[in-house]
């Protein structure tokens, strides 16, 4: 995986962590469950960094069959 990959991976899972964590902390410590809209943006980061990930995952497989 290449530097800036790794990079933009390491980012998006930190985001995905904290964002995470401050959902947990809102329904264990106040038991309120978060917005739609919030857990739609989630699952949007998930797919792109799904996306990011498995663009490179394809394009090594390429390499290694050649």
């Amino acid at each position: 995986m290449s530097q800036t990959k790794r990079e933009q991976v390491i980012s998006h899972l930190r985001f995905l962590r904290q964002e995470l964590r401050e959902m947990h902390l809102s329904i264990k410590e106040d038991d309120l469950f978060p917005e739609p809209s919030e857990l739609r943006g989630i699952m949007a980061q998930l797919e792109a960094l799904l996306e990011l990930v498995q663009g490179n995952t394809r394009i090594q497989s390429n390499s290694e069959v050649a």
